[in-house]
């Protein structure tokens, strides 16, 4: 087998199946590929081939390579699986990439994953499901860092470093009423880790409302005004 510019020898990989040289085939997915490459040789595979292909990927890559694939594709090796195996693939992925596969499922095989899952990430998802796939609240990631107003910088960023993974793509924290966890403002992380560590967060957050985004808004609008306003996040309402 041979890569030339990351695009794959497809005969080259058809040979190496066909002689059944799987280790190969199997370092070459885990190791040697990003998972939109792997998505793309699995797009570019026949059928026969893509099951076998998808047999050979490692379990805590599977999501990854699966957010990358077209519906049909996607829909295709979804079918093939079990729940035990869908269930697995959902702990590696955020909220809102998961919605999007779970869209793709029978009714009875999604009511059963969201059964066997934790009832925080229970309530996360179906929060998500609950809006349009086309909207902002369908298209929301809800694995965000909340605080509360009334703690110190000092505490806040104790309790960042606590967590040592934050979701991809934060750039603030989404502040949070201590009684009905409302969102009542949000708060920069570069605000955050250059303010006097003993101020409190309601005295430096941004106010709710600047760039809070309508759960109903068409995607195409969130679009607009993310780019209009050049940011990489916002909460939704």
């Amino acid at each position: 087998m041979s890569t030339d510019d990351n695009q794959i020898d497809l005969d080259s990989l058809s040979t190496a199946l066909d002689t059944n040289q799987h280790r190969e085939i199997r370092f070459m997915l885990n190791k040697g590929m990003r998972p939109v490459e792997v998505a793309y040789l699995l797009e570019k595979s026949p059928p026969r081939e893509r099951g076998i292909l998808w047999n050979l990927i490692n379990r805590d890559v599977e999501g990854e390579v699966l957010q990358h694939l077209g519906d049909d594709i996607q829909a295709e090796i979804l079918s093939s699986m079990d729940a035990k195996e869908l269930l697995a693939i959902t702990e590696s992925l955020d909220t809102d990439d998961l919605a999007d596969i779970m869209q793709q499922l029978p009714d009875t095989i999604m009511q059963e994953l969201l059964q066997n899952m934790d009832l925080q990430n229970r309530e996360r998802l179906e929060a998500v499901l609950s809006y349009p796939e086309d909207t902002a609240g369908g298209l929301m990631n809800t694995d965000t860092v909340t605080i509360r107003p009334d703690i110190t910088v000092e505490t806040a960023l104790r309790y960042l470093r606590r967590h040592r993974e934050i979701p991809e793509g934060t750039d603030s924290i989404f502040v949070v009423s201590r009684k009905k966890n409302k969102l009542i403002g949000v708060l920069p992380l570069t605000r955050l880790i250059t303010a006097d560590p003993q101020m409190l967060v309601r005295e430096i957050m941004q106010a709710d409302g600047e760039d809070a985004i309508h759960a109903d808004l068409p995607d195409e609008e969130v679009a607009r005004i993310f780019e209009q306003r050049d940011l990489i996040s916002a909460p939704v309402v």
